[in-house]
C-alpha cells in the first residue's frame, strides 16, 4: 500500500512553480476529503492523513527553498 502520493525525493526534483501548483491541488484534494468526511461519503478516512502530510512535505520543502535552506531547481527544462 502507498502511503504517500508524492516522495520526498519527487519533490525535490521539481520546480519552484510546479510544488506551487502541487500545492494548491492538495489543498483543493484535502478539501473534498473533509467535505466528503463530514457528508460520510468518504470510505478510506486514511486519505485525509496522507493529504495533510503530503502538503506538508510540500510546504516544508517550498518555505526551505525560499529560505536558501534546500538549492532550488531552474524553472526551465533541459532536454
Amino acid at each position: 500500500m502507498k502511503r504517500t502520493e508524492y516522495s520526498a525525493q519527487e519533490l525535490r526534483e521539481r520546480t519552484d512553480m510546479e510544488l506551487v501548483s502541487v500545492e494548491r491541488q492538495l489543498r483543493e484534494d484535502l478539501f473534498k476529503l473533509r467535505l466528503e468526511r463530514a457528508t460520510n461519503q468518504l470510505e478510506d478516512v486514511a486519505k485525509v492523513k496522507v493529504a495533510k502530510r503530503d502538503l506538508a512535505r510540500v510546504k516544508t520543502l517550498i518555505t526551505a527553498r525560499a529560505k536558501g535552506i534546500e538549492p532550488s531547481k531552474p524553472d526551465y527544462r533541459e532536454e
